[in-house]
């Protein structure tokens, strides 16, 4: 045998060489993940905001704020975002869910490099104000385009990415304030700004990159570009075939005007109606009064020191992100409806206890009342990111049809801003003047939205956007007896709205 021979006989077979293959991850799984950058940006505001005015550092700049100029302050970021979600979605629908996003985030990144390098309270305003107009223009498409790229057996966890994401970038910001406290200096209170203008840059880079809708290109009657981006995005060709390419066209783009009219004419009125309602009660639970003003709560309930409540707002942002990854995973595997009742029982049920031991003047600097109300307020955060913070958006995002999900839920966006400057901006005044009031109210309006909820509500889990669009189109009336329960709650749902 030469030599030439020899060599190829102890060569391996070739199928041997090229037998490991890594593992595929789905391009709808990349996209989510990627466009949920906005979540950080809105999450990592959230955590730090009301930290950052907590500091002795900040008000060696600004001077010390008023409880109202306090909450005119971090409230002021969710008053100018309910401007843009008017005709956000109005733009989407024409432009395109990710141009409108990308557009936010360059304002969003202006808006935080002024605060960043803020030198009086007028230009820090003018910053934040700018930062709620671009966080307005992209909170919901960035809903809106997930729940339009994602497969029906995996949107639930989808769809809550970004508030998974949220909840991570609330509990960076807790400890980011936590540590730059430590810091002499304005950059104390600075540094988070600055990275908040960091990543709003490159959520801009991250929209030039990222696939189209597929369903707002098929609406535009782009066939062949909505094939060639479902292919990037890994969406099963049945599926595409079953459910997104046999989309019809959608009319052409309306006017603002003409959108806001058709979104609340039928057959789309009960649809939007429940979106306003969801988006809106949802946040009038309490729970930016939880998230923007955990240190002064815990300094309420008597934790000493500006460090201890740093640090107790932090461990609750830990066990709030802890929380939030069973409930973004299980959102496929549970009820949107069971989710929701339960959650609102548990949140109000939390604010009407507090609110007890505040009025029976069970509370102070020592005994076991303080822990209670400790516990409470943890009880409250994890209640919500596991529950309420999953479900609330996806369900409102579920039900609109596709000519019109843009701009109601954008619109229904702007009610969820109003909803969260008014909680963000009252409770400070509310903890000057009364230590029980404010928990009483959140407590009481959490119920009624568990009862309203539980009579309207559909449940949507593991159905195609069209298919629960086809069941919400079926004429229902009271009285009939159904045997299955999503059918009931589709019932109530046509009757309240």
């Amino acid at each position: 045998m030469d030599l030439p021979t020899a060599l190829q006989s102890i060569q391996p077979p070739r199928q041997h060489r090229i037998n490991v293959r890594l593992p595929h991850t789905p391009g709808y799984l990349l996209a989510s993940l990627a466009v949920s950058l906005g979540g950080f940006l809105n999450g990592f505001d959230t955590g730090s905001i009301g930290a950052v005015t907590d500091m002795e550092q900040f008000a060696e700049t600004f001077g010390v704020l008023s409880p109202q100029l306090r909450g005119f302050t971090v409230s002021l970021i969710m008053l100018t975002g309910v401007i843009p979600s008017f005709f956000a979605g109005q733009m989407a629908d024409k432009l395109g869910r990710l141009q409108v996003v990308s557009m936010g985030a360059t304002i969003f990144a202006i808006g935080a490099a002024l605060q960043a390098g803020a030198s009086h309270l007028a230009m820090l305003l003018v910053g934040r104000a700018l930062c709620g107009f671009g966080q307005g223009m992209w909170v919901s498409n960035i809903v809106v385009y997930i729940s339009e790229i994602a497969p029906a057996k995996t949107r639930g966890v989808m769809v809550s990415l970004p508030q998974l994401v949220t909840s991570s970038a609330i509990c960076f910001g807790y400890f980011t304030c936590y540590g730059s406290v430590k810091i002499h200096g304005s950059m104390a209170w600075r540094l988070p700004f600055i990275i908040m203008a960091s990543a709003a840059m490159l959520l801009v880079i991250v929209c030039y990159i990222l696939p189209q809708s597929p369903r707002w290109l098929m609406a535009r009657g782009r066939r062949e570009e909505a094939e060639r981006e479902l292919q990037k995005l890994g969406v099963s060709r049945a599926e595409a075939e079953k459910d997104i390419l046999s989309q019809v066209q959608a009319a052409p783009s309306l006017s603002l005007w003409g959108s806001l009219a058709l979104i609340f004419r039928r057959p789309y009125r009960r649809m939007t109606g429940m979106a306003l309602f969801v988006l809106g009660m949802v946040q009038l639970c309490g729970i930016d009064g939880v998230l923007y003003y955990a240190p002064t709560l815990f300094k309420q309930a008597g934790l000493p020191g500006q460090e201890a409540t740093f640090l107790a707002s932090g461990v609750s942002a830990i066990l709030m992100l802890a929380i939030s990854i069973p409930g973004t995973l299980f959102a496929d595997r549970w009820g949107r409806r069971t989710a929701i009742i339960s959650g609102g029982l548990m949140l109000s049920g939390s604010m009407l206890l507090i609110g007890s031991l505040y009025a029976s003047d069970s509370v102070h600097a020592y005994g076991s009342g303080r822990w209670v109300v400790v516990v409470s307020i943890f009880a409250f955060a994890l209640a919500y990111c596991f529950t309420w913070n999953v479900t609330a958006k996806l369900v409102a995002c579920e039900i609109q049809p596709a000519n019109t999900r843009a701009a109601a839920i954008c619109t229904a966006q702007g009610l969820n801003f109003f909803s969260n400057w008014l909680v963000a901006f009252a409770t400070p005044i509310f903890l000057a003047n009364s230590s029980s009031g404010a928990y009483f109210l959140y407590g009481a309006l959490s119920l009624f939205t568990v009862i309203v909820l539980w009579i309207s509500m559909p449940e949507t889990r593991g159905r195609s956007l069209e298919d629960i669009q086809q069941s919400l189109q079926r004429p229902v009336r009271w009285g009939l007896k159904f045997s299955r329960p999503k059918v009931k709650a589709l019932s109530g749902f046509h009757c309240l709205f």
